[in-house]
């Protein structure tokens, strides 16, 4: 006698080898043995054979039409599944019919609900309709998910998956038949998203991925400016003052938003007058207008090798940069310094100013530099004044006890991209083009910072103790440059944080009410987002710069290349900024030289293998 039972949810058969009254000792077809319960036997049979009966069964189920079954069977109560099969094949059925039966009641669940041993109820008939129509579109989805991946996988990127091209690539849900689609595709060409996505045409370049990420987190909305922005009356200096001052800017060739002048003016007795000029959008850019809101959500400018994203419409820079051979709105910081570079008197001004030339670092670092500060040449432009401005920046940075500061001693790099080609240029930090910029801004910043707080005026200060910098209403000592109090005003244009401080300061010079109290919500969000977004760019742009170093490597075709140990296996690479971990390098004492060979670059991942082959000769 052989048993036709259930296990697990799913149906067997078995010769009985020992039958008790609750448990039954079974042999399959294939010698297997089992204790099976006697409730899971659902009909017992003679013939057919054993190895013969499921396939039998299986047969006639599948010529069965749960549709047709459906109708056939009670509607509104449970049934027995032998008296829907003798309904449908007219005659008691047989064991083989009888299986057949209980596998198609088995395998419909949307149609019968199984109630029991061997008993079903049937569906009602909203629900089965509900239940078809999912699994139609579960088959359509199967085949618009095949659809997918083979065009995926032939390099065609489906019509549909273009509007959602970033959302698959940033920020997926990985519910949607595109992404499974996409997962099932990468799987079988063994490529990450990224690097299928760009195979497929959705991805111009790596570093377009690593930038449009960017964007996509922190730009959401895009980078233009909208036509409100672009369009704002910024008519403020009609009745400021004209200074008569002949004033220069000293910036890098790239630089448009040029925020800072000097002017030079001779005095009685060997003194004389240095003006520290800062370009005044303040003046223009009122609280709460759209272009203030607009430079409150962007916070700040965002630079990476190649690009920058302007925290103001190019027509508000071009409007307040302080360009050459323009009069442009400033406010002015009057220095009366003795010739002993003592600083004898202070003042402030708002007034239009006479910008005579832009100095660019590239040009005019060939004639002022260490080598030529004591030449006595004459022959180039403000080179009288930028002298002057060198022994002034001397004594200020001797004042603060920082005359040997050791960074200054580190090397800037600055990268030239043109068409996907990157140069990167190195520059000694401390230099005289560097000094005079820096401690003419430090000096700037320190004593407007001062003035607001002596004139009980809200600010945005900065501050350093124990090595933590931290930003706050209340000025407080920055040991790392040695002064009292540091308020951010320099950079109006490229720091929202500087513009609001200017218009406090402009409201101190003015004599007038300031736009923020330091409860002013608006004082308080502005520092607080301004500090987080001031993090991601500056991570940004470090990330880019490491992106652009790999392109060098593989631009140049580098297969090894020397480094500089920092510590244990940190190392920095010769002539550009990028730092990384050596797995296979050996204990060696800091600034130690090494010679590495390049393994691999992944743009993708901005990742690099290399290999230690050597210790060098210091």
């Amino acid at each position: 006698m052989n048993v036709f039972y259930e296990e697990s949810g799913s149906f067997k058969v078995g010769a009985i080898l020992a039958d008790n009254a609750t448990s039954l000792q079974v042999e399959a077809a294939h010698g297997k043995r089992s204790k099976i319960k006697a409730a899971s036997v659902l009909l017992r049979f003679e013939t057919p054979a054993l190895s013969e009966f499921l396939n039998q069964a299986q047969k006639v189920a599948d010529e069965l039409d749960p549709d047709f079954l459906w109708e056939c069977c009670i509607q509104d109560g449970e049934f027995e599944s032998d008296t829907l099969a003798a309904d449908y094949f007219g005659h008691t059925p047989d064991p083989v019919e009888a299986a057949a039966t209980m596998i198609l009641l088995h395998n419909a669940p949307m149609y019968f609900y199984k109630k029991g041993k061997g008993r079903y109820k049937a569906a009602p008939p909203d629900a089965l309709k509900a239940a078809i129509a999912g699994q139609e579109r579960k088959r359509q989805q199967a085949e618009l998910k095949a659809r997918y991946v083979e065009q995926l996988c032939s390099g065609i990127l489906p019509e549909e998956f273009k509007s959602i091209a970033s959302n698959l690539l940033y920020k997926p849900d990985k519910n949607t038949i595109e992404w499974k689609a996409l997962y099932d595709a990468c799987a079988q060409m063994k490529l990450s998203v990224p690097r299928l996505l760009e195979k497929c045409g959705a991805i111009t370049s790596s570093h377009d991925y690593h930038f449009n990420q960017f964007l996509w987190e922190h730009f959401p909305n895009g980078i233009d400016f909208s036509e409100v922005n672009r369009q704002q009356d910024l008519n403020d200096s009609d009745d400021l003052p004209i200074a008569e001052v002949a004033a220069f800017s000293i910036d890098d060739a790239s630089t448009t938003e040029i925020d800072d002048a000097f002017s030079i003016t001779p005095l009685k007795l060997g003194s004389f007058r240095i003006g520290i000029h800062i370009a005044a959008p303040a003046l223009g850019i009122q609280p709460d207008s759209p272009l203030d809101e607009t430079a409150a959500d962007r916070l700040s400018t965002v630079y990476v090798p190649g690009k920058k994203i302007t925290m103001l419409p190019d027509t508000a820079i071009n409007h307040y940069t302080l360009g050459e051979n323009r009069i442009c709105p400033a406010v002015s910081l009057y220095l009366d310094v003795a010739d002993d570079y003592t600083v004898t008197h202070i003042e402030s001004r708002i007034e239009k100013i006479n910008i005579a030339a832009n100095l660019r670092h590239d040009t005019l670092e060939i004639y002022f530099n260490e080598n030529t500060l004591s030449e006595n040449d004459s022959k180039h432009p403000f080179i009288e004044e930028l002298r002057i401005l060198w022994h002034f920046a001397g004594k200020m940075e001797t004042i603060r006890g920082k005359a040997n500061d050791t960074k200054n001693d580190k090397i800037d790099y600055t990268f030239d991209v043109s068409e996907g080609h990157v140069t990167i240029r190195e520059r000694r930090r401390g230099s005289p083009i560097d000094k005079v910029v820096s401690e003419l801004m430090i000096y700037a910043n320190t004593e407007w910072g001062k003035q607001l707080a002596n004139a009980n005026i809200a600010g945005i200060y900065r501050s350093q103790g124990n090595g933590k910098v931290k930003m706050s209403t209340s000025p407080a000592p920055h040991q790392g440059l040695g002064v009292a109090q540091y308020a951010w005003i320099s950079s109006p244009m490229r720091r929202y944080v500087d513009l609001i401080n200017q218009r406090q300061l402009i409201a101190m010079i003015r004599n007038e009410a300031p736009p923020y109290t330091r409860e002013s919500d608006s004082l308080l969000i502005a520092m607080r987002d301004f500090e987080i977004a001031h993090s991601f760019y500056s991570d940004f742009q470090r990330a880019m710069e490491h992106y652009w170093c790999l392109r060098w490597l593989l631009q140049e075709h580098i297969e090894t290349i020397n480094a500089q140990v920092i510590k244990e296996n940190l190392v920095k690479f010769d002539h550009m900024p990028l730092i990384m971990r050596i797995s296979s390098l050996p204990n060696m004492a800091p600034d130690s030289y090494v010679k590495l060979e390049i393994q691999d670059i992944d743009l993708w991942d901005r990742s690099l293998q290399v290999k230690f082959v050597e210790k060098l000769e210091s």
